[in-house]
């Protein structure tokens, strides 16, 4: 895969490398995360679990007691997968790896989804038991092979156990520069609760149209949502992304945005959206690495990865709106995102 900064035009190649660790983990057809220690929670994470309005979806329902809401997650940390992971834009990635925390389930349910072996309702592959302690002691381990940061992949339904994290290292005399991947569909107040905990903030800002976020996503409040969202995030961050002396992000806001085939124009007004509404000096990461999974194989739309012209019609848009900051992707990367969360190394091709 290569990457290009817009801002200098340097090309740089970043792999995709996943080292798993032990992790407790089964291929089933139902969720058996249940663990329910609501002592590894603060007061507002329990009350939050114990009738869930974590996210837009507001199912209010005791997570203490099940995986019955939307995400089809409980109190437990659901955990899928804990590895170093080389596949991010570099600033993430670094040259040895971020320590990424892949969570199961999802508060989206996109149709196209890379990682719908663990996100979706009914996966194949759930997290088992996993206590906290035994959780830290994973990420310390891969923290000592000199890795400098820990991502929560995919933590919009599971902030409290995000937190619970982030406390859990801190105890133990760490603090890795954390970053938050998310789907952007979080509330403000949510991101606002972050504050503090979060250095770099990695949202993809899917979509402006409705009708699409509600076909492809089954959340047709997504734009609206997304955008206060990540306005949140750019409150707290602005747009400066601060890159230390080994060209890794440690504080600031990434805004990734994923070409969908077929959607030229509604790539161009996400960009236009971020330039009005934010700025066109914030870091963007626009990404080519779509892939038909086969849950679109007969979609008559994204059954294909996008077309080096449509690529192209993007970037040039990006151009022509100011934006100087960030990173785009060479248009063959589709052939490299393809996670096989069976595999003990889900990104071992």
């Amino acid at each position: 895969m290569l990457v290009v900064q817009i801002r200098s035009l340097k090309i740089r190649k970043h792999f995709d490398l996943c080292i798993r660790l032990k992790t407790n983990r089964e291929q089933i057809y139902f969720s058996v995360s249940t663990v329910k220690q609501a002592d590894i929670y603060d007061r507002n994470g329990r009350l939050i679990l114990e009738n869930c309005t974590l996210c837009p979806r507001e199912c209010r329902v005791n997570r203490f007691e099940g995986g019955t809401g939307y995400c089809r997650t409980d109190a437990g940390l659901n955990i899928a997968s804990i590895c170093i992971h080389r596949g991010e834009e570099p600033v993430i990635s670094g040259t040895n790896g971020i320590c990424n925390i892949f969570f199961t389930g999802c508060n989206l349910h996109c149709i196209y989804c890379q990682n719908h072996e663990i996100s979706q309702p009914g996966s194949v592959i759930r997290s088992t038991e996993m206590e906290l302690e035994p959780v830290l002691d994973q990420i310390v381990q891969i923290l000592s092979k000199g890795i400098p940061a820990v991502g929560f992949v995919s933590p919009s339904h599971v902030v409290p156990q995000v937190k619970a994290i982030i406390k859990g290292l801190n105890s133990r005399g760490l603090r890795p520069i954390t970053v938050y991947n998310t789907n952007s569909y979080d509330k403000p107040e949510t991101i606002r609760s972050l504050s503090g905990l979060i250095d770099v903030y990695l949202p993809d800002y899917k979509y402006v149209t409705r009708e699409i976020a509600s076909e492809y996503s089954d959340a047709s409040d997504y734009p609206v949502l997304a955008q206060k969202a990540i306005k949140e995030m750019y409150y707290q961050k602005g747009s400066t992304l601060s890159i230390n002396d080994n060209d890794l992000a440690e504080n600031g806001l990434l805004v990734r945005h994923l070409v969908l085939p077929g959607h030229v124009q509604e790539s161009i007004s996400v960009l236009r959206s971020l330039a009005e509404e934010l700025s066109p000096g914030v870091h963007l990461s626009i990404m080519s690495q779509y892939h038909p999974t086969t849950q679109v194989r007969n979609h008559s739309v994204l059954n294909r990865p996008i077309y080096k012209a449509e690529y192209e019609a993007v970037i040039e848009a990006m151009e022509d709106l100011g934006f100087r900051n960030g990173w785009v992707q060479d248009i063959e990367s589709n052939l490299s995102y393809r996670p096989d969360f069976s595999k003990e190394n889900p990104f071992e091709y």
